[in-house]
């Protein structure tokens, strides 16, 4: 069961405003109020100035590119190890392949220059020395294999 509801119709009333004069003692007394909450209010405001630490500038993340131009036969993949940048010499990182004839590997992480060698399918490593690359630089390299 529900019990129903009916509204009540409610008198309007007019409303007095009623003004009082306020005394000069009463005046001086909410002046001092709110200049003691306003100075209470600028010493937080300061104390928190001074408590927060200096924002240490962003560094900005550079790139560094190493390309390969090097043709390592179809199915076949190129790899990258060495030091910096996350980097190994155990265990390589497949390169991305942009045509058959080129592939990139990059890196926002370099602060010091890195040095690499190429393999195909991480198990033949390119002919001569080691390479290096700068940060923020890009590399090219046309690494030579001897795996026929």
């Amino acid at each position: 069961m529900t019990k129903k509801t009916t509204k009540k119709a409610v008198k309007k009333v007019p409303v007095k405003k009623v003004v009082k004069k306020a005394t000069k003692k009463e005046v001086k007394k909410v002046a001092a109020k709110a200049t003691k909450t306003a100075a209470k209010k600028a010493v937080k405001k300061a104390t928190k100035a001074v408590a927060k630490k200096p924002r240490a500038k962003k560094k900005i993340a550079v790139k560094t590119t190493i390309a390969a131009r090097v043709d390592v036969g179809f199915g076949n993949n190129l790899y990258i190890r060495g030091e910096g940048a996350g980097l190994s010499w155990d265990v390589g990182i497949l390169m991305r392949n942009l045509s058959p004839y080129e592939w990139a590997w990059e890196t926002k992480s370099a602060d010091k220059p890195i040095e690499y060698k190429l393999l195909i399918n991480d198990e033949i490593w390119a002919n001569g020395e080691n390479q290096f690359a700068q940060s923020d630089e890009t590399s090219i390299t046309a690494p030579t294999f001897n795996w026929l």
